[in-house]
């Protein structure tokens, strides 16, 4: 697992890197003093996991987040605790508050080899079955209920922390379910990720302009770590 650190102050980093030392299986590529080092970074390396500091010069560890048009998984490192929520709505693994106990370091490590485990399980799946043929639903828990969820039926989906909004063409519903997990529960192609609150339908898109997204006269941002990915796909279509 390559790793990078991305911390102004060198006692922090030092912790971070003995941590690191001690465990075989992480390998730590860069240990970097601010955003701009650990650009160079992500830029010239495979990196699977960033621990990622929050109050930085120039550029703060959530601006730098945001900006990445394919972050690593990222663990925030922080004596703040006051940005929990915000760096939870850019889908970091863990948040860790210094001084950051061993125990605690070896938490998020754990969590962040789930994430990476889970990631090359579907990929296996996937790979294994290219053929088979997809369903166009889903199912999900709303109002104590299982509701079946047609595609064709999405307009956009709308998060709220740990609920979600699915507006469809005739109907709101509320699901506790997070943007995330609904993300991957939705073909990518079809239900791209916009902004970090919302998912739309690509097939429903009436117009684009600038860095808004109109479906059924309602404006949709498009955010400045999404953008890139978002008019590729758009772009693929242009081509044809």
């Amino acid at each position: 697992m390559n790793c990078i650190i991305v911390d102004d102050e060198i006692h922090a980093r030092k912790v971070l890197e003995k941590y690191i030392q001690d465990l075989p299986h992480i390998n730590l590529v860069k240990s970097c003093k601010n955003a701009l080092e650990a650009m160079e970074s992500l830029r010239n390396n495979q990196i699977d996991v960033m621990f990622l500091d929050i109050n930085m010069p120039k550029l703060s560890g959530l601006n730098f987040l945001e900006s990445l048009t394919n972050a690593p998984l990222v663990v925030i490192t922080t004596a703040y605790r006051e940005y929990a929520v915000d760096a939870y709505e850019l889908d970091v693994i863990d948040y860790l508050h210094k001084p950051i106990p061993f125990p605690r370091f070896i938490k998020a490590i754990s969590k962040v080899e789930e994430k990476i485990q889970a990631k090359n399980q579907q990929f296996t799946v996937h790979t294994e079955t290219p053929n088979q043929t997809k369903p166009n639903f889903i199912f999900i828990k709303a109002d104590k209920k299982t509701i079946k969820l047609n595609f064709n039926d999405i307009k956009y989906i709308e998060g709220l922390g740990d609920y979600i909004k699915i507006h469809t063409l005739t109907k709101t519903i509320v699901s506790k379910l997070t943007i995330k997990k609904m993300e991957e529960l939705l073909p990518p192609k079809q239900f791209p990720r916009v902004h970090k609150s919302f998912i739309i339908s690509l097939e429903l898109i009436e117009s684009i302009e600038g860095n808004q997204i109109e479906i059924n006269d309602f404006k949709i941002p498009i955010g400045l770590m999404y953008r890139q990915n978002f008019m590729n796909l758009i772009n693929t279509f242009l081509k044809k």
